[in-house]
Protein backbone atom coordinates (compact mmCIF):
# COMPACT_ATOMS: atom_id res chain seq x y z
CA UNK A 1 0.00 0.00 0.00
CA UNK A 2 2.58 2.27 0.89
CA UNK A 3 4.35 1.83 -2.25
CA UNK A 4 2.04 2.67 -4.58
CA UNK A 5 0.96 5.75 -2.17
CA UNK A 6 4.81 6.74 -3.36
CA UNK A 7 4.51 5.65 -6.83
CA UNK A 8 1.36 7.95 -6.77
CA UNK A 9 2.75 10.83 -5.41
CA UNK A 10 5.97 10.31 -7.93
CA UNK A 11 3.37 10.39 -11.16
CA UNK A 12 2.29 13.30 -9.22
CA UNK A 13 5.20 15.22 -9.26
CA UNK A 14 5.96 14.46 -13.24
CA UNK A 15 2.58 15.49 -13.81
CA UNK A 16 3.04 18.65 -12.44
CA UNK A 17 6.59 19.03 -13.66
CA UNK A 18 5.52 17.46 -17.30
CA UNK A 19 2.41 19.92 -17.35
CA UNK A 20 4.10 23.40 -16.07
CA UNK A 21 6.86 23.03 -19.10
CA UNK A 22 4.04 21.95 -21.95
CA UNK A 23 1.71 24.99 -20.49
CA UNK A 24 4.78 27.31 -20.48
CA UNK A 25 5.30 26.64 -24.16
CA UNK A 26 1.83 26.52 -25.60
CA UNK A 27 1.25 29.87 -23.69
CA UNK A 28 4.60 31.45 -25.37
CA UNK A 29 3.36 30.20 -28.96
CA UNK A 30 -0.10 31.63 -28.80
CA UNK A 31 1.29 35.17 -27.82
CA UNK A 32 3.24 34.73 -30.48
CA UNK A 33 0.91 33.11 -33.41
CA UNK A 34 -2.28 34.24 -32.18
CA UNK A 35 -4.52 33.91 -35.29
CA UNK A 36 -3.50 30.09 -35.18
CA UNK A 37 -4.11 29.45 -31.01
CA UNK A 38 -6.59 27.33 -31.53
CA UNK A 39 -4.79 24.62 -33.18
CA UNK A 40 -1.59 25.30 -30.41
CA UNK A 41 -4.02 24.57 -27.47
CA UNK A 42 -3.97 21.36 -28.87
CA UNK A 43 -0.60 20.02 -27.50
CA UNK A 44 -2.34 19.25 -24.89
CA UNK A 45 -2.23 16.12 -25.50
CA UNK A 46 1.30 15.63 -24.93
CA UNK A 47 0.39 15.34 -21.70
CA UNK A 48 -1.58 12.90 -21.50
CA UNK A 49 0.93 10.98 -23.83
CA UNK A 50 4.21 11.45 -21.47
CA UNK A 51 2.06 10.64 -18.20
CA UNK A 52 0.42 7.24 -19.42
CA UNK A 53 -3.37 8.46 -19.10
CA UNK A 54 -6.02 8.48 -21.22
CA UNK A 55 -9.77 9.81 -21.24
CA UNK A 56 -12.25 7.70 -23.07
CA UNK A 57 -15.11 9.14 -24.61
CA UNK A 58 -18.46 8.17 -24.75
CA UNK A 59 -21.16 9.81 -27.25
CA UNK A 60 -20.15 12.56 -30.02
CA UNK A 61 -19.19 15.98 -29.62
CA UNK A 62 -22.27 18.22 -31.85
CA UNK A 63 -21.32 21.08 -33.62
CA UNK A 64 -24.37 22.61 -33.38
CA UNK A 65 -23.92 23.21 -29.58
CA UNK A 66 -23.28 26.47 -28.67
CA UNK A 67 -22.11 26.10 -25.24
CA UNK A 68 -21.05 23.02 -23.28
CA UNK A 69 -22.53 22.84 -19.54
CA UNK A 70 -19.63 19.83 -17.47
CA UNK A 71 -19.16 19.10 -14.17
CA UNK A 72 -16.01 20.11 -13.10
CA UNK A 73 -13.54 18.02 -11.11
CA UNK A 74 -10.56 19.78 -11.71
CA UNK A 75 -7.51 21.15 -14.09
CA UNK A 76 -7.49 17.60 -16.56
CA UNK A 77 -11.29 18.87 -17.39
CA UNK A 78 -9.54 21.80 -19.42
CA UNK A 79 -6.27 20.07 -20.56
CA UNK A 80 -9.12 17.20 -21.99
CA UNK A 81 -10.82 19.60 -23.85
CA UNK A 82 -8.25 21.86 -24.94
CA UNK A 83 -6.55 18.84 -26.49
CA UNK A 84 -9.66 17.00 -28.11
CA UNK A 85 -12.82 19.02 -28.63
CA UNK A 86 -12.61 19.55 -32.02
CA UNK A 87 -13.70 23.45 -31.95
CA UNK A 88 -12.87 26.86 -30.86
CA UNK A 89 -13.59 26.49 -27.26
CA UNK A 90 -14.11 29.62 -24.78
CA UNK A 91 -14.52 28.82 -20.80
CA UNK A 92 -16.59 31.05 -18.25
CA UNK A 93 -13.46 30.87 -15.77
CA UNK A 94 -13.34 32.81 -12.16
CA UNK A 95 -11.64 35.79 -12.45
CA UNK A 96 -9.22 34.64 -9.95
CA UNK A 97 -8.01 32.00 -11.90
CA UNK A 98 -6.42 34.69 -14.42
CA UNK A 99 -3.97 35.80 -11.50
CA UNK A 100 -2.76 32.28 -11.18
CA UNK A 101 0.95 32.12 -11.81
CA UNK A 102 1.23 31.05 -15.94
CA UNK A 103 -2.27 29.35 -15.52
CA UNK A 104 -3.64 32.83 -15.85
CA UNK A 105 -2.44 33.07 -19.05
CA UNK A 106 -3.37 30.06 -20.50
CA UNK A 107 -6.97 31.58 -20.17
CA UNK A 108 -5.94 34.93 -21.24
CA UNK A 109 -3.97 34.50 -24.19
CA UNK A 110 -6.66 32.42 -26.07
CA UNK A 111 -9.51 35.57 -24.69
CA UNK A 112 -11.34 33.40 -22.14
CA UNK A 113 -14.20 35.27 -20.29
CA UNK A 114 -13.38 35.78 -16.50
CA UNK A 115 -16.15 36.98 -14.18
CA UNK A 116 -15.86 38.38 -10.58
CA UNK A 117 -18.51 36.30 -8.16
CA UNK A 118 -18.19 39.31 -5.68
CA UNK A 119 -19.59 42.21 -8.06
CA UNK A 120 -22.91 43.09 -8.63
CA UNK A 121 -22.10 43.70 -12.38
CA UNK A 122 -20.74 40.51 -12.77
CA UNK A 123 -24.03 38.85 -14.72
CA UNK A 124 -24.26 41.62 -17.44
CA UNK A 125 -20.38 41.27 -17.90
CA UNK A 126 -20.66 37.60 -18.74
CA UNK A 127 -23.64 37.80 -20.88
CA UNK A 128 -22.13 40.74 -22.92
CA UNK A 129 -19.11 38.68 -23.46
CA UNK A 130 -20.87 35.91 -23.96
CA UNK A 131 -22.69 36.97 -26.91
CA UNK A 132 -19.22 38.51 -28.64
CA UNK A 133 -18.07 35.22 -28.20
CA UNK A 134 -21.04 33.71 -30.11
CA UNK A 135 -20.88 36.13 -32.94
CA UNK A 136 -17.02 34.75 -33.14
CA UNK A 137 -18.25 31.48 -33.95
CA UNK A 138 -16.92 29.79 -30.89
CA UNK A 139 -18.79 27.49 -28.67
CA UNK A 140 -19.04 28.74 -24.54
CA UNK A 141 -18.05 26.28 -22.09
CA UNK A 142 -19.53 26.82 -18.04
CA UNK A 143 -19.44 24.52 -15.00
CA UNK A 144 -22.82 25.22 -13.52
CA UNK A 145 -21.22 24.07 -10.09
CA UNK A 146 -19.11 26.80 -10.09
CA UNK A 147 -16.27 25.26 -8.47
CA UNK A 148 -14.28 22.30 -8.17
CA UNK A 149 -16.22 19.03 -6.91
CA UNK A 150 -14.24 16.18 -4.86
CA UNK A 151 -14.91 14.03 -7.35
CA UNK A 152 -17.24 11.82 -5.75
CA UNK A 153 -20.37 10.34 -6.48
CA UNK A 154 -22.87 13.09 -6.47
CA UNK A 155 -22.55 16.40 -8.59
CA UNK A 156 -22.57 19.95 -6.86
CA UNK A 157 -25.86 22.29 -6.84
CA UNK A 158 -26.22 24.36 -9.98
CA UNK A 159 -25.38 27.99 -9.52
CA UNK A 160 -28.05 30.46 -11.51
CA UNK A 161 -25.54 31.94 -13.80
CA UNK A 162 -25.88 29.53 -16.72
CA UNK A 163 -29.50 29.82 -16.56
CA UNK A 164 -29.54 33.17 -17.07
CA UNK A 165 -26.94 32.83 -20.21
CA UNK A 166 -28.83 30.12 -21.74
CA UNK A 167 -32.46 31.92 -21.38
CA UNK A 168 -31.28 34.76 -22.47
CA UNK A 169 -29.88 33.64 -25.78
CA UNK A 170 -32.05 30.49 -25.93
CA UNK A 171 -28.86 28.35 -26.62
CA UNK A 172 -28.59 25.25 -27.74
CA UNK A 173 -26.83 22.96 -25.12
CA UNK A 174 -24.70 20.18 -25.04
CA UNK A 175 -24.44 18.86 -21.53
CA UNK A 176 -21.32 16.68 -20.97
CA UNK A 177 -19.88 14.37 -17.89
CA UNK A 178 -16.79 13.69 -16.64
CA UNK A 179 -15.97 11.03 -14.44
CA UNK A 180 -12.80 10.41 -12.39
CA UNK A 181 -10.72 13.36 -14.16
CA UNK A 182 -9.98 14.40 -10.49
CA UNK A 183 -8.29 10.73 -9.62
CA UNK A 184 -6.33 10.75 -13.03
CA UNK A 185 -4.54 13.85 -11.76
CA UNK A 186 -5.20 15.40 -8.32
CA UNK A 187 -3.40 18.87 -7.65
CA UNK A 188 -4.46 19.82 -4.80
CA UNK A 189 -2.61 16.43 -3.33
CA UNK A 190 -0.36 15.91 -6.18
CA UNK A 191 -1.30 12.58 -7.25
CA UNK A 192 -2.29 10.31 -9.95
CA UNK A 193 -4.82 7.40 -8.17
CA UNK A 194 -6.30 6.69 -11.93
CA UNK A 195 -4.86 5.96 -15.49
CA UNK A 196 -8.49 5.63 -16.57
CA UNK A 197 -10.99 8.72 -16.80
CA UNK A 198 -14.25 9.29 -18.99
CA UNK A 199 -16.39 11.93 -20.67
CA UNK A 200 -19.69 11.20 -21.92
CA UNK A 201 -21.23 13.25 -24.03
CA UNK A 202 -25.20 13.60 -23.96
CA UNK A 203 -27.24 14.55 -26.59
CA UNK A 204 -27.21 18.70 -27.90
CA UNK A 205 -30.68 20.33 -27.54
CA UNK A 206 -32.22 23.64 -26.76
CA UNK A 207 -34.35 23.71 -23.59
CA UNK A 208 -38.47 24.06 -23.65
CA UNK A 209 -38.06 27.48 -21.82
CA UNK A 210 -41.61 27.58 -20.96
CA UNK A 211 -41.19 24.39 -18.52
CA UNK A 212 -39.71 26.72 -15.37
CA UNK A 213 -38.18 23.39 -14.37
CA UNK A 214 -35.84 22.79 -17.35
CA UNK A 215 -32.45 23.52 -15.70
CA UNK A 216 -33.11 21.55 -12.34
CA UNK A 217 -34.57 18.96 -14.96
CA UNK A 218 -30.94 19.07 -16.69
CA UNK A 219 -29.29 18.59 -13.32
CA UNK A 220 -30.97 15.58 -12.42
CA UNK A 221 -30.02 13.86 -16.28
CA UNK A 222 -26.70 14.83 -15.76
CA UNK A 223 -26.41 13.35 -12.26
CA UNK A 224 -28.00 10.52 -13.37
CA UNK A 225 -25.86 9.86 -16.04
CA UNK A 226 -23.09 10.55 -13.71
CA UNK A 227 -23.97 8.09 -10.87
CA UNK A 228 -24.35 5.28 -13.87
CA UNK A 229 -20.94 5.60 -15.64
CA UNK A 230 -19.45 6.22 -12.31
CA UNK A 231 -20.81 2.85 -10.56
CA UNK A 232 -19.20 1.64 -14.04
CA UNK A 233 -15.81 2.83 -13.83
CA UNK A 234 -15.55 3.04 -10.56
CA UNK A 235 -16.78 -0.87 -9.94
CA UNK A 236 -19.75 0.71 -7.36
CA UNK A 237 -22.73 -1.22 -6.90
CA UNK A 238 -24.74 1.51 -5.01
Amino acid sequence: MKNIIKINKIRGLWAVISTSIILAIIIALMYIFRPINRKIRKFSKVFFWINGVSVERIGEFDKEAQILVLNHQGIMDICYFEAYYPWDICWIAKKELGDIFLYGHALKAPKMIFIDRESKKSLIHLIKEAKKKIDEGRILAIFPEGTRSQGDRNLLPFKDGAKILIEKYKLKIQPIIVINTRKLFDAAKVEINSSRARVVCLDAYTPDFSNINWYSELRDNMEKTYHNHYDIINGENN
